[in-house]
């Protein structure tokens, strides 16, 4: 529902990729900034972004955008926090807050708060949404639309910011988890980090396999492997960055990841099924819990169109698919 009042007077969106775009999109939309500011360093996405009408007004630089701005949403992959917050420290106005989208927080707060002005309040932020596209024509209002956000306000933050960047991602549609930065690193690797490091590895060790044809890997795709690639289309430089950035909570989870995977090996090895049962049996009640929460649909086949549906809806109703 469109606010009757904005929230901020003018918000400057750093990165016009899915999130940033959908940002856009999400403000507009529920009122929730006078003005929006776009910038991009690359020319080709604000090229796109303008022939979208994404932004009303389009900055040249991160620190032109930031000027004047109530709310500075950094919305590019985390390996560039650290450059764009000391561009923009020095240009952030009087009482301004910045928050992110980074899937990895603690490495988001060392890189923002050594450039943080005094006069300015950091709200650490990550929307648990997206989709494998990417780029600003893949964006859409309702992406975050009955999506958890989880803050991670680091101590000592003015409470009044927090609540201005809690209400903010309400006005999105979002419900909102708050915990501190390890922690949800810790969560966020077991949750997303790993399943897309092992979509990358899975649909790589397929390609490579001598015996089996690329072309035949790719016709003969069943659904958990066409799943797998969904998920490995993800933005390369995005995922470099969050597997560096949250490097120690990837390999504790990866570790017992591995720990798991032998047990099941061993499973398999030996014939015991029963083992392989009760795994597939808490595992398929794991699913249906997520789909009790409302974070995903029970419609067969993850509730793609198909036929007449999908001629319909055409390919606007496949972005809308999360990971």
């Amino acid at each position: 529902m469109k606010r009757a009042s904005p929230l901020f007077k003018r918000i400057a969106v750093i990165g016009l990729g899915l999130l940033g775009s959908s940002l856009a999109h999400a403000i507009r939309h529920n009122g929730l900034g006078e003005t929006v500011v776009g910038h991009d360093a690359d020319t080709r996405v604000m090229s796109e972004a303008r022939s979208l009408g994404l932004c009303g007004i389009y900055a040249k630089t991160a620190a032109e955008a930031v000027s004047d701005a109530d709310l500075v949403i950094l919305a590019t992959p985390v390996g560039a926090f650290s450059t764009i917050a000391e561009e923009i420290g020095p240009a952030l106005a009087n009482g301004a807050i910045v928050t992110d989208v980074g899937s990895v927080k603690r490495l988001a707060i060392e890189a923002v708060t050594r450039h943080m002005p005094a006069h300015a309040v950091y709200v650490p932020s990550h929307p648990v949404a997206g989709t494998e596209q990417s780029g600003p024509s893949a964006g859409f209002a309702d992406l975050f639309e009955n999506r958890w956000c989880i803050l991670t306000p680091i101590e000592g933050s003015d409470p009044q910011a927090v609540a201005r960047v809690r209400a903010f991602w309400e006005g999105c549609g979002s419900s909102i988890e708050v915990m501190d930065a390890e922690h949800h690193d810790l969560v966020l690797a077991i949750t997303s980090h790993i399943p897309h490091l092992i979509a990358y590895n899975i649909v790589g060790t397929a390609a490579d396999l001598e015996e089996v044809k690329r072309s035949e890997v790719i016709k003969f795709s069943a659904g958990g492997f066409r799943d797998f690639t969904r998920i490995a289309a993800s933005d390369p430089t995005m995922w470099r960055d969050i597997f560096l950035a949250n490097k120690d909570a990837v390999l504790e989870m990866l570790a017992r990841f591995n720990e798991d995977l032998a047990a099941l090996q061993r499973a398999i090895r030996w014939g015991d099924g029963d083992a392989l049962h009760r795994l597939f049996t808490r595992t398929r009640s794991i699913r249906q819990s997520i789909i009790d929460l409302g974070q995903e649909t029970a419609e067969p086949d993850f509730g793609r169109p198909h036929g007449a549906a999908e001629a319909e809806h055409g390919p606007e109703s496949r972005k809308k698919a999360r990971i």
